[in-house]
């Protein structure tokens, strides 16, 4: 669905592409970082924050006076970028710098926190460079204090960050401490009057910790709270009245739940739950801090709202109604509730922000995340669930050309999602997919076992399952999508980035008869140099353990998994893509399949770039990389190839 473009003067902000092609997008367009990331009205609601990007690309914190419709752009140190923002007090914001340096496919932050006057005034540095504040809540009543929390570098080291809270003055950054965690990696949730209530954390061998204390307690008060321990539940947000939490846990009498915890008899109450699915999150209503319900995703988004008959409710019904087929919620609001922030996106749309007044009952269009895009030239994601050969129950998207929704036999590519551990595929707007998608291929996405969103004992499931099981879910979800009668079994690439481009080149090796080509994206291709490749994931005595946990240590079944050693069996065309600066996969393992395929006299394609990371994040790179995959695929088993079906015709 097209929405409506930018209301008022906030088109001044940056300059948007001019027109909208009829035609599928291009690669510039798909390969354009997001206009405005994120959006936030202040308590009282005289003035909008957002994240947005000028024509050079970097991210400004623009601020909006809604009375006036003044807009300031507060411009970061440097060629640096607001990565994100908080609201301390109605005219009060608090933010956070990313430098372009690093490992990832976006700025890294710096670990300072900042404040500014809406007015752009009283610009300061609040926190040191090597602190690492984060930013954990406002404290009710008190306009120039919050509550942050810091992980000092020089007391991390190897052995874990060692975080605690302090007390923030937002005019000046002088602190107080008021808790520490009785364990390392630490998180915290704090009540609304500033007490340290909640802390938690996973120890080396994996197990969870969860700690309370009681209002008023001290750094020797706190008291594990077993059950919840073992259930490796997780605090999430305290009510309004600080009378009770909310909680993940359980549920019953199976699946996946959200409590309300009663910190005086330590009670939990399931309040909603899934047989399927884990909660997203608690779903905010009109009023900061309000919880409305729960989000979760069962194939599509979808919410559990607690009364159906709420004002808060009724009016996202109403937006969800003007765009159907769409995902909609609040993201930011007043205390009062009288003004919110709510964003509407899908699949084929980047998203649009509105304004709501709760007085009027309306929803005015504010800003579009990425205005260039048209939804109705994209490509949309369809819900699957399949079965494993074991039995799995596993979840994913098929996303068709457009126009093809009902087409059979269709050149496909199996697109594999990172982590692995942590993470999951999503029904979302993805460039990557819609890259592919749009110039006539089938992606199927398959949230093997070790994805997130499915519990704890799924994603373990995963564990030391590298080239085994994981690998096997990517090969039973590409052959149902065969039996379906969806992919062309003649005309099939593997695509992946981080994990994904190992379980690309695994897949390759492993399944050589099914896959005519694959794609490893700064990929992982030799597991034993996983420990010694300087590799960020081993720099902490905390990634280590991870690692071990998770891929293991016998250096023969490593060698036994890894695409480097197996290439006797590979039978698929190859592509690389390699960053140059990646600290999470170094180059390394890139370049050492790179020469061991030219040893081997196989052709391959190779796409380095030197100033790029785990992830490409330059929109010119970007761009590139996609026409580049583009013209792969052309080659191997779309219209380019000398063997494809009629379907293509």
């Amino acid at each position: 669905m097209k929405v409506q473009r930018i209301l008022f003067a906030l088109t001044l902000v940056v300059c948007a592409s001019s027109s909208i092609a009829a035609d599928a997008v291009s690669f510039d367009d798909l390969a354009k970082h997001a206009q405005f990331k994120q959006v936030k009205i202040s308590p009282d609601g005289a003035y909008l924050a957002a994240t947005s990007v000028l024509k050079d690309g970097q991210t400004v914190l623009t601020i909006v006076d809604l009375a006036t419709r003044k807009i300031r752009n507060l411009a970061p140190r440097g060629n640096n970028d607001v990565l994100d923002f908080w609201w301390a007090s109605p005219k009060r914001v608090l933010y956070t710098e990313a430098e372009h340096d690093g490992g990832w496919d976006s700025p890294l932050s710096t670990g300072e926190l900042l404040g500014v006057n809406a007015d752009g005034g009283s610009q300061a540095t609040l926190s040191d460079y090597g602190e690492n504040a984060e930013f954990l809540s406002r404290i009710k009543g008190d306009m120039n204090h919050v509550l942050v929390s810091i992980a000092d570098s020089d007391k991390s080291g190897s052995a874990g960050a060692l975080t605690e809270v302090r007390k923030m003055d937002v005019r000046d950054g002088r602190e107080v401490k008021v808790g520490i965690a009785p364990m390392r990696e630490a998180s915290y949730l704090v009540d609304h009057t500033g007490n340290v209530r909640f802390a938690w954390s996973d120890d080396l061998d994996g197990k969870r910790l969860i700690y309370t204390r009681a209002v008023g307690g001290g750094n020797k008060d706190w008291q594990l709270l077993q059950q919840a321990s073992a259930d490796r539940d997780v605090p999430i947000a305290f009510n309004a009245d600080d009378s009770a939490a909310w909680f993940t846990c359980p549920g019953k009498p199976s699946g996946f739940g959200i409590c309300r915890f009663d910190p005086a008899t330590q009670a939990m109450t399931q309040v909603w739950s899934n047989p399927d699915v884990e909660a997203d999150g608690l779903m905010q209503g009109s009023a900061d801090d309000s919880v409305m319900g729960v989000g979760f995703t069962d194939g599509r988004p979808a919410i559990s709202v607690f009364d159906p008959n709420s004002p808060d409710a009724k009016a996202l019904v109403s937006l969800m109604q003007q765009y159907p087929g769409e995902d909609a919620g609040f993201v930011s609001g007043t205390d009062d509730g009288s003004k919110a922030v709510a964003l509407v996106e899908a699949d084929a749309d980047p998203g649009t922000f509105f304004l709501y007044d709760k007085a009027s009952g309306k929803f005015s269009p504010l800003l579009q995340r990425a205005s260039w895009i048209n939804p109705e030239t994209l490509a949309r994601k369809q819900p699957i669930s399949l079965s494993a050969r074991d039995g799995l129950k596993l979840q994913g998207y098929v996303t068709f050309p457009p126009g093809k929704e009902n087409a059979k036999n269709l050149p496909m590519v199996v697109f594999v999602h990172g982590g692995p551990f942590g993470v999951r595929d999503e029904w979302d707007y993805d460039p990557y997919v819609q890259a592919m998608a749009t110039h006539g291929y089938a992606v199927l996405q398959v949230n093997y076992r070790g994805s997130s969103g499915y519990g704890y004992d799924f994603e373990k499931a995963g564990y030391r399952e590298w080239g085994g099981k994981m690998q096997d879910d990517v090969t039973d979800a590409t052959r149902w999508a065969i039996q379906q009668g969806i992919a062309d079994p003649h005309r099939i690439c593997i695509y992946g980035g981080s994990y994904g481009g190992y379980a690309a080149l695994e897949g390759a090796v492993k399944e050589p008869d099914l896959y005519k080509c694959a794609i490893g994206y700064v990929g992982v291709y030799d597991l034993n140099l996983m420990y010694n490749s300087g590799s960020d994931a081993t720099q902490s005595i905390y990634g280590k353990k991870f690692l071990e946990r998770t891929l293991g240590t016998d250096t023969t079944v490593l060698a036994q998994h890894s695409p480097i050693d197996q290439l006797n069996n590979l039978k698929a065309k190859v592509m690389l893509i390699v960053g140059g600066r990646d600290t999470r996969v170094p180059e390394v393992q890139g370049k050492n399949l790179h020469m061991a395929l030219l040893q081997r006299h196989v052709e391959h394609e190779w796409l380095y770039k030197p100033d790029e990371w785990h992830g490409f994040y330059d929109e010119s790179n970007i761009a590139e990389l996609f026409a580049k995959v583009d013209a792969f695929l052309d080659a191997n088993i779309g219209s380019g190839t000398a063997e494809h079906s009629s379907a293509s015709q």
